[in-house]
């Protein structure tokens, strides 16, 4: 009889490792108590990228008469029928999942699902009726929530998170963004591509203050051209409703007003309330669910993945947490790098990266002994000199690489421009596979293409670069 692999969470975790043991010839069944896709299809990563990709389309067509294309006026923006076809487009992918579930005889069972030992869930429909599941093994999947905090009271009109903004049918003309991380600057990208006059605020000294400095610099600069007021280094201290407007006293003695703010800081794990406690699962002190290299937690046949861990808190890192975990349940070890995980950011433009950043990898340098303005050596290649980028109008942007100064090896990659974060899974491969700087420039890339930026950086940590100026020695 063949193994049974009991789910909870249908996200894009739980449903790749659904599909990934039913093709190892488990019996799969998957406890969801909202939408197939989970939150990242249905109220993140692709609502947001459908709405964003018609404010990069506006951006474009503002370009159009510099490019030879003549237009009747500027473009304007529908925001409901924007929002119209982005639900269009989450239910075609939603379908598909059930779809394939289908295909592979996976159950689905619909309510809220609670562990009641290390193999049973027993699971609460809508309509209040219950009932248990059984299994061999459980796999966690759970994800993260939208953060609630105290002083922000969510009421999803005048203080609101990402579920909210990404369903709004107008735009509002001022909105007061907390928090400059991923989410917070697509935002920005999205509503001042709107009209919508934004204020980013952020504790730290950066816009995405977990990239690059380079790349936050370049950030920075392109969202304060789009009308955004960046403030960094601060934060709200307080905010009040009054009137129908948020107003916003921040930490440096400012005031700002605005129709809506939104709350885009910090996300909490979706541990509580699911019977962790009674199956005896360890949690950390942030609230995940602690687990070893093959997904398992301290509970031997009960095994976690996805942001509700902790580790790397993306989609396709839970997708592949997801394959890792049903094929150590299914008796085929394997275990899941984290230092070679590319992430794309789709602000306007976009930003790619994978790897070290250039401050990391002199960290590295310095803590092994070695003097790290000597161990490292990076590359730049900017957009503008590239033909395919001059040719298509899309000259913003910045290719750089980080390399070992004795082995050559890359160490990190980070692209901010046009289709970075395709661009940037050349340099996952390179550094999966430990290429080094001359195996890659060795490598032909066609022209004219934007990938040829990615080789030139490369090129560049040498002074080699074909395009580029010759370095001062």
């Amino acid at each position: 009889m063949p193994k049974h692999i009991a789910i909870l969470g249908a996200g894009p975790g739980g449903y790749v490792a659904a599909i990934r043991a039913a093709q190892l010839g488990a019996r799969v069944t998957v406890i969801e108590q909202q939408a197939l896709g989970g939150v990242c299809l249905n109220w993140g990563c692709i609502p947001s990228k459908a709405l964003l990709s018609v404010i990069e389309l506006g951006d474009k067509l503002k370009k159009a008469e510099d490019l030879g294309l003549l237009l009747s006026g500027p473009p304007r923006y529908d925001l409901a029928r924007m929002v119209a076809r982005k639900n269009k487009v989450v239910a075609s992918l939603v379908k598909g999942i059930a779809t394939l579930f289908n295909a592979w005889k996976i159950d689905v069972v619909d309510g809220r699902g609670r562990l009641v030992d290390a193999r049973t869930i027993a699971v609460t429909a809508k309509d209040g009726s219950q009932r248990q599941v059984q299994a061999d093994a459980i796999l966690i999947a759970t994800g993260s929530s939208w953060p609630q905090l105290a002083q922000f009271p969510v009421d999803g009109k005048t203080i609101i998170t990402s579920k909210q903004a990404l369903d709004l049918e107008s735009a509002p003309p001022r909105m007061i963004i907390l928090g400059a991380g991923v989410e917070g600057c697509e935002c920005s990208s999205l509503f001042s591509g709107l009209g919508t006059q934004v204020t980013m605020v952020e504790l730290q000294s950066a816009v995405l203050p977990l990239e690059d400095e380079e790349v936050s610099v370049l950030m920075a600069r392109e969202l304060k051209k789009r009308g955004v007021d960046v403030r960094t280094g601060t934060t709200i201290q307080e905010a009040q409703v009054r009137d129908g407007l948020v107003v916003a006293q921040l930490k440096d003695g400012s005031t700002v007003e605005a129709e809506m703010l939104l709350v885009s800081i910090g996300r909490g794990f979706q541990s509580r309330d699911i019977g962790v406690e009674a199956a005896g699962i360890a949690l950390g002190k942030r609230g995940e669910i602690l687990v070893d290299d093959r997904m398992e937690t301290n509970v031997p046949g009960v095994y976690a993945i996805g942001d509700v861990v902790g580790k790397a808190m993306l989609a396709h890192v839970a997708s592949a947490q997801g394959k890792v975990a049903v094929e150590n349940i299914m008796g085929h070890p394997t275990a899941i790098r984290y230092d070679v995980i590319p992430a794309g950011i789709f602000t306007l433009p976009e930003v790619g990266r994978v790897g070290l950043t250039e401050r990391q990898a002199r960290e590295q340098a310095q803590a092994a002994g070695h003097d790290p303005e000597q161990a490292v050596k990076v590359g730049r290649f900017r957009y503008a000199a590239l033909g395919k980028a001059q040719a298509t109008g899309d000259i913003t942007g910045l290719f750089k690489v980080i390399a070992d100064a004795v082995t050559g090896r890359l160490l990190g990659a980070h692209i901010v421009g046009a289709h970075a974060a395709d661009l940037i899974h050349e340099a996952a491969l390179a550094i999966e596979q430990g290429a080094t700087v001359s195996q890659i420039s060795h490598m032909i890339h066609a022209h004219p293409t934007l990938a040829e930026g990615f080789v030139e950086a490369v090129e560049d940590v040498e002074g080699c670069a074909i395009h580029q100026m010759k370095k001062k020695s």
